[in-house]
């Protein structure tokens, strides 16, 4: 019995050490640093998922715990769970860190972790080589001399840098996250003849080349968010839907069959995509890909909840995409007659194009734009080169008060309101909220579905024109002046 016992507490001593050592433990020291709690995160697009907390007493913390942690990007947060600085898991999952009140890269002290050391070197000697080349703008004297040397010798520092310190995750994120080379020529035999389009298209090809997307670490690293929204929401920001639905499924193909991945992007982008009220196109960009991949099973994750309630959206988004017929909206004016021989139809106006403007007089953006608008409109009639009409839509439920306001600003635009009305207008034009302003062409499609501000809806139309030249001279022949009547203000 006391042999078997004695066994026992042998076999406990060597097997305590065991688990000590496929735990972590990693500790924080400094002067600067109040008592409380403290957390350790990772994280995870543009917030921080909390893995750890401790209690600080006198300047020092330790986190620990039983399981080892994964090779990646952590963050020490504060009580507020606000960011103190970002730290390694690498080499050791023993190790402790001191730094100073400012937290400076060159203020840290490590022991326990050359990756973290390292690391911390190097963006120290980042952090150096800018106040250099500040310091070497401000003074005015040899400046490229003095800014080619700083080059050259960082240059040499990273060389050798990412050449010896292969083997830590660190380095290993630098080399991803770099920047491509990007060719000085086009290449023989493209067809392409303007280098600075031809470079353009190649970055956005190549983008996303150093980047192993099969490591899902990656998802846990500022590295990798940051990358994703510069893509999605910069480098893609100014293109048309269809170029932007290519670039961004060249990437999602990518990692289609693997759905942590997958998710990590579709569920970044798909609702900005979605919600966006500024850029034209994204709503078709949001349609494109969830028809091409939640309609089409690619999202496993997906339940089928979820998946009929994406569809329901693209069925009311596409009746508002551009490209898309406009419904004809037939209204009251400010007669408010009930009969709807009366009413006004939005696509039975001799204009070239129609701008439907849904605007709401206790909307002070809505009045000033409005204002603006009745400006543009004004100065196109007196000059007889009105190439708009304005539809302009009463979003108010008080009928008295968009009355009063039409009156007295005597806006001259075809005034339509209340509740008298053919079709419910904000789930025909997706209208969530005023101001809203979609432009029809002659055949009354949807060229705009995002609110311009005034100044640029003709060089809107301009630019439409050199895209569509077949739209130059058209008229709206379908619609032209049957039924037209002339909306009056009321005196």
């Amino acid at each position: 019995m006391r042999k078997n016992l004695f066994i026992l507490l042998i076999l406990s001593a060597m097997t305590m050490p065991l688990q000590a050592q496929n735990g972590y433990k990693i500790s924080f020291n400094s002067t600067s640093m109040a008592d409380g709690k403290y957390y350790m995160g990772q994280h995870f697009r543009d917030s921080y998922i909390v893995i750890d907390s401790a209690t600080a007493q006198k300047g020092m913390i330790a986190f620990a715990g039983k399981k080892k942690l994964a090779r990646s990007v952590y963050v020490l947060l504060d009580a507020k769970k606000a960011k103190m600085f970002d730290f390694m898991v690498d080499d050791s999952q023993v190790f402790g860190i001191t730094f100073d009140e400012q937290k400076s890269n060159a203020g840290m002290v490590v022991k326990g972790s050359k990756a973290n050391d390292l690391m911390f070197k190097y963006m120290a000697k980042m952090d150096w080589a800018r106040a250099q080349s500040k310091t070497i703008k401000e003074s005015g004297e040899k400046v490229k001399e003095k800014m080619d040397a700083l080059s050259d010798e960082m240059k040499n520092f990273e060389d050798n840098y990412m050449k010896e310190n292969k083997q830590y995750k660190f380095t290993q994120l630098i080399d991803m996250f770099s920047n491509i080379d990007v060719p000085d020529a086009i290449p023989a035999g493209c067809n392409d003849t303007n280098l600075r389009e031809w470079q353009a298209k190649y970055y956005r090809a190549h983008y996303w080349d150093n980047v192993n997307l099969k490591d899902h670490s990656l998802i846990y690293t500022p590295q990798l968010f940051d990358k994703m929204n510069l893509y999605f929401f910069n480098i893609l920001y100014y293109q048309d839907a269809d170029t932007t639905t290519k670039y961004v499924e060249n990437l999602l193909d990518k990692v289609v069959n693997d759905s942590t991945m997958l998710r990590y992007f579709m569920d970044f982008a798909l609702p900005k995509y979605e919600r966006d009220t500024k850029h034209i196109g994204w709503d078709q960009v949001f349609v494109n890909l969830v028809r091409d991949y939640y309609l089409k099973g690619k999202c496993k994750w997906a339940s089928d909840g979820e998946i009929y309630n994406k569809r329901q959206t693209v069925d009311f988004l596409s009746q508002s995409l551009i490209g898309a017929m406009g419904q004809e909206l037939i209204m009251a004016d400010t007669n408010q007659s009930e009969d709807p021989k009366d009413w006004i139809s939005s696509h039975a106006l001799p204009q070239k194009y129609v701008m439907l403007w849904f605007w709401d007089p206790d909307c002070n953006h809505c009045k000033k734009q409005t204002a603006e608008l009745k400006i543009l409109y004004d100065s196109l009639t007196a000059v007889g080169n009105k190439v708009f009409e304005v539809y302009a839509v009463g979003y108010e439920s008080d009928v008295q008060k968009w009355l009063n306001y039409v009156r007295k600003h005597q806006l001259p635009f075809i005034n339509v309101g209340g509740p008298n009305v053919n079709i419910d207008y904000q789930e025909a034009y997706n209208v969530h909220g005023a101001p809203t302003m979609i432009l029809l062409n002659a055949d009354r499609q949807i060229i705009m579905n995002k609110t311009l501000a005034t100044k640029m809806v003709l060089p809107f139309i301009e630019e439409y024109e050199k895209k569509h030249p077949e739209q130059a001279n058209r008229t709206p022949s379908r619609w032209q002046l049957e039924g037209i009547r002339r909306a009056k203000v009321d005196k």
